[in-house]
């Protein structure tokens, strides 16, 4: 049962308020953004922010992944906020059975942008809740600023990842990535697809030494350290994440 909030059916939408799909946007229509958190009194908090945002309105508030999937799959909203408090795994699961339920040759995370929230994300977990669908990675200590910023960057289509989550958001850019070799390129892109040194090594005909002298001269070049930090800042430069 839905824990507080919209006065609407989760079966039938007004359709006078119904809101536009992700990415097209509809100035005469607020974006409806939902929340799933294990906490009923961050929802409240939540519902607050976005009733003041003029911009945005609030859908249900739900407090279980499976009552998000009917959400997503019966209103459609313009954003889901997940809480990562229900566990990774978890997460990643329901991620795939909402893209897997699809029954209108659409894809439900194209037209809902999912936000994962936490207390603390790391690089890790970002690089996997995007990879499995996710469009936003956000902190619950982030500003309202911030907040609302990630709402509507998803909202409108686009993808979010807070700066704090991103260690390496500073990095140089001393040595711009067009200054790294053809091979190196080959090596960063098949990291930036989750791709093991051992898998790579195969991949390009080389040895597992050889992939770790590349990946050195890569750290080197891009002033980025660690695998998921190249994954990211690979997403950051092909603007899948908004900075």
């Amino acid at each position: 049962m839905f824990t507080a909030t919209s006065t609407e059916p989760v079966s039938s939408p007004n359709p006078e308020t119904a809101i536009a799909p992700a990415g097209e946007w509809n100035p005469e229509s607020r974006r409806n953004v939902s929340i799933c958190d294990t906490q009923p009194v961050t929802a409240e908090g939540v519902r607050t922010l976005i009733d003041e945002s003029g911009d945005l309105k609030f859908g249900p508030s739900v407090e279980s992944l499976s009552e998000a999937a009917r959400v997503v799959a019966q209103m459609s909203p313009s954003v889901m906020v997940v809480d990562k408090a229900f566990g990774i795994q978890a997460i990643l699961d329901w991620l795939s059975g909402v893209r897997a339920s699809n029954t209108t040759g659409l894809d439900p995370l194209e037209t809902t942008g999912i936000v994962v929230w936490g207390g603390s994300i790391s690089e890790a977990e970002a690089l996997r809740f995007l990879q499995a669908g996710a469009r936003g990675i956000l902190r619950k200590t982030a500003g309202v600023s911030t907040i609302l910023a990630c709402l509507r960057t998803v909202a409108a289509g686009r993808s979010w990842m807070e700066d704090s989550v991103f260690r390496d958001s500073g990095r140089s850019e001393r040595y711009p990535r067009s200054e790294l070799t053809v091979r190196e390129q080959q090596v960063l892109e098949l990291v930036e697809q989750g791709f093991k040194n051992k898998e790579i090594a195969q991949d390009l005909g080389i040895r597992p030494g050889t992939v770790k002298i590349h990946l050195k001269h890569i750290f080197e070049k891009t002033g980025v350290h660690g695998r998921y930090g190249l994954a990211l800042s690979g997403l950051r430069h092909r603007e899948a994440i908004s900075a």
